[in-house]
């Protein structure tokens, strides 16, 4: 079965049209009106020269409009790239240089950020008016100094052109944090990833996936399919919250949207009880543990699911979300190259702690790459050997190291460590790669050290993740300042938040005189790593 989203789509608003699609502070979108929006987009992009196969970048929050631009992408065999709202205009340029876009699509509050994109690829802007998001500078309401874009409403005045049938080959790009150097875009072909997607989409509510686009429709529409309202937390620039989003439109449920940058949990709960959210995507403790926090007292009776991925989720947080109402717990252990490789599953809290379990596609490799997880007390990295993504865009040296073939195989591992308990289960042991995951978010140690080399009082520094309860791991830097310079922690920290997202600001700076380096240039990150937890420990000074 080769098929696209978008026809999907299209299939359950024809079939569905009383259905409602999206919904956003207070406004409801249904399928067809969807789908008419979907086809407006499409004939504005169409007439900028928008073709098959070239790149649009959405540079947006959980908005409606991500959803109207995703399915008029896919529809027109577009390749849609979510950007990381978050980014200063530089890495905004980085990516949309890497990507190749020709298209841009971002909302007033960020127009800060876009007037110092240069990308010289890129023909066709569109703006979204929205309030302007808290901090943004003065200057965001100068009409002097607005971009030169199209305005997203105009689209209205459009009649849809939107294909019947999605065109053979559309792509989507999703950014990845990786091992080391800058995001690389992993390149998914739609139809392969609808394939890996069936799992989420039918057995995880208890159907087996249909075998044709009729039969999908049918289990859309039948009275015996659960009711799913999803309400993705986290940002629809994420895989997880993404994939659960443009699944839950296959099987004609609604996405309850909170369009703005920020998380208020006190609103997300207001909302989810409101319009009875059955399906809650979170970023682990990170969203999780304020979340539960807001909801005592209330609950969430209607939250049937809630779902996480690559981000830690204690047993303790998840005992409190327990307690809100009869749920399962969903945590994934996924990559955006591949997967899901396992799953801890709770059902209430008497399920905790949970095990991870792996999916039938999943191996643990040893050394040499021989498969050991039915060795109990075996340890390897794990590895999925399912339907994968094409690769890395544009990178072929890392796609090959990536995506290995093992006997014939192909196989991606992201270089996760576990032990093999048996019985399919597995404890996960670490990461084998530098690359810090702060609440759901990958950053790369090398940026920021480079971030922080620019001030002139910094001479030297290195940048590693250091556990922490709520985001699993916190971007922790120890700086070598220039003799006599009296620059400190948040001088440095203004200087690095000018430069980089704010998340990967250095939530802990350490200065010292030397980082006592090695002849060979190396720093004993274990010494350190000791050191600073040693700090964190000690009892503050009187």
């Amino acid at each position: 079965m080769r098929l696209n989203y978008s026809d999907i789509w299209q299939a359950v608003s024809r079939a569905l049209p009383h259905r409602v699609a999206v919904e956003a502070d207070g406004e409801v979108i249904g399928y067809p009106d969807l789908t008419r929006q979907a086809g407006q987009l499409a004939a504005v992009l169409d007439d900028a020269g928008v073709r098959p196969g070239d790149k649009v970048a959405i540079f947006l929050y959980n908005r409606p409009e991500y959803m109207v631009a995703l399915f008029a992408c896919l529809a027109m065999g577009v390749s849609p790239v979510p950007v990381n709202f978050r980014y200063r205009a530089g890495e905004v340029d980085e990516l949309l240089e890497d990507s190749e876009a020709v298209a841009l699509i971002f909302p007033s509050s960020l127009e800060h950020v876009v007037r110092d994109v240069r990308a010289a690829g890129v023909r066709l802007r569109l703006r979204i008016s929205d309030a302007p998001a808290a901090g943004s500078p003065d200057r965001l309401v100068d009409p002097d100094r607005l971009v030169d874009a199209v305005d997203f409403a105009d689209i209205a005045r459009y009649a849809p052109r939107l294909p019947d049938s999605a065109p053979a080959g559309g792509e989507l790009l999703l950014y990845t944090g990786g091992t080391t150097g800058r995001p690389k875009a992993v390149v998914w072909a739609m139809d392969e990833l609808l394939t890996v997607q069936l799992y989420s989409i039918y057995d995880a509510i208890g159907l087996t996936p249909p075998d044709s686009l009729e039969g999908m429709v049918e289990v859309a529409g039948s009275p015996v399919t659960p009711r799913v309202a999803t309400m993705p937390l986290a940002p629809l620039m994420h895989g997880t919250a993404l994939f659960n989003s443009m699944n839950t439109l296959v099987l004609g449920g609604s996405l309850v949207l909170l369009p703005q940058p920020g998380f208020d949990p006190q609103r997300a709960v207001e909302v989810a009880r409101d319009r009875r959210v059955t399906r809650l995507i979170v970023a682990g403790d990170a969203v999780a543990a304020p979340l539960a926090e807001a909801a005592e007292g209330s609950g969430l009776p209607d939250v049937a699911t809630v779902i996480s991925a690559g981000m830690r989720f204690s047993d303790e947080v998840k005992a409190q979300l327990h307690g809100l109402g009869d749920m399962t717990i969903v945590d994934l252990l996924a990559s955006t190259e591949g997967g899901p490789y396992a799953v801890a599953l709770s059902r209430s809290a008497q399920d905790l702690p949970a095990t991870l379990r792996l999916f039938p596609d999943a191996v643990v490799l040893d050394e040499k790459d021989n498969e050991v997880q039915d060795v109990p007390g075996a340890r390897g990295v794990l590895a999925f050997k399912g339907t994968l993504p094409q690769g890395y865009h544009r990178a072929p040296e890392k796609t090959a190291a990536t995506f290995r073939v093992i006997r014939g195989v192909r196989h991606v591992a992201p270089g996760d460590l576990v032990s093999v308990r048996g019985g399919g289960e597995i404890d996960l042991l670490g990461r084998g790669s530098s690359v810090v995951n702060t609440g759901g978010e990958k950053v790369y140690p090398v940026e920021v050290e480079e971030a922080l080399l620019s001030h002139p009082d910094v001479s030297d520094a290195v940048v590693f993740g250091m556990p922490d309860r709520r985001f699993g791991e916190i971007v922790t830097a120890v700086v070598v300042t220039v003799p006599g310079s009296s620059t400190g922690q948040d001088e440095l920290r203004a200087h690095v938040d000018a430069l980089i997202a704010g998340y990967k600001k250095p939530r802990v700076i350490d200065i010292r005189s030397t980082l006592d380096r090695t002849p060979t240039g190396k720093v004993d990150m274990r010494r350190l790593r000791r050191e600073l937890a040693a700090d964190q420990e000690a009892p503050a000074k009187e």
